[in-house]
């Protein structure tokens, strides 16, 4: 073979080497954490143990199981006004959690949460703690919502599901905010119809010039009476027409 030709074959041969040795050394992808089951730690434990064991101390048909994190377990205190108020004569259970994201709900399915439970509707409404800093991207939290969604369909198959968009957080615009709207853009595309129902009337909790008010959120994140409030008039026409 001509020399030029020898030179060139080990050139190509070298380039697939080192072509080859990148691939084997590149970094394995990172797992999407908002997808895999994990137990809450530390004081947040109390809470977690209580919401399993109301599921499995009062199993049977309900009207609604709400399942979510502070601003659904929020319901037994800042809401719980307007909880009397609309749900006081409906059988339902709460089964949120403070400060949990969907790995952690994820979790609590597997250790039986819904077991036992036949519900007609559950209200779902999580995210918004994945939505923290750089802890899960847009893509991320997605995912571990629509886990949520399937696992419910798969455990609960005659349980009709309507899923909350993520409620808007902090002040004013933010990074987060728009994190949270590209989130809920890709939940709705979760309505099917039949079995799953979106809504978001996130809208409804912030004014005008895209700030959250004190009245709504004392802390622009966990609804007051009035947030509450919101929440249970947007949705009772369709709780209505999926309890009937």
């Amino acid at each position: 073979m001509h020399l030029k030709y020898l030179v060139l074959a080990a050139v190509v041969a070298l380039a697939v080497q080192a072509n080859g040795a990148e691939q084997t050394n590149a970094p394995a992808p990172h797992p999407n954490t908002a997808l895999i089951p994990v137990p809450r730690t530390g004081s947040a434990t109390n809470r977690q143990t209580l919401v399993l064991k109301r599921a499995k101390d009062a199993p049977g048909d309900y009207d609604i199981e709400f399942i979510g994190d502070s601003i659904t377990q929020g319901w037994e205190m800042r809401g719980s006004n307007v909880w009397k108020e609309f749900y006081g004569n409906r059988k339902v259970i709460n089964m949120g959690v403070g400060g949990d994201r969907t790995q952690h709900v994820l979790w609590r399915f597997q250790q039986g949460q819904l077991d036992g439970i036949k519900a007609r509707v559950a209200e779902v409404m999580i995210g918004t703690n994945n939505s923290n800093k750089d802890d899960n991207s847009e893509a991320d939290i997605l995912e571990g919502v629509t886990a949520i969604v399937q696992q419910i369909r798969t455990r609960q198959p005659e349980t009709k599901i309507l899923l909350l968009g993520i409620f808007p957080r902090g002040k004013t615009f933010s990074a987060q905010r728009g994190k949270i709207l590209q989130v809920n853009q890709a939940l709705a595309k979760l309505e099917d119809g039949s079995h799953v129902f979106y809504l978001d009337f996130g809208s409804q909790l912030i004014e005008s010039d895209g700030s959250i008010a004190r009245s709504m959120m004392a802390d622009a994140l966990h609804p007051g009476d009035l947030g509450y409030r919101i929440w249970a008039n947007a949705t009772e026409p369709k709780l209505k027409q999926l309890l009937k």
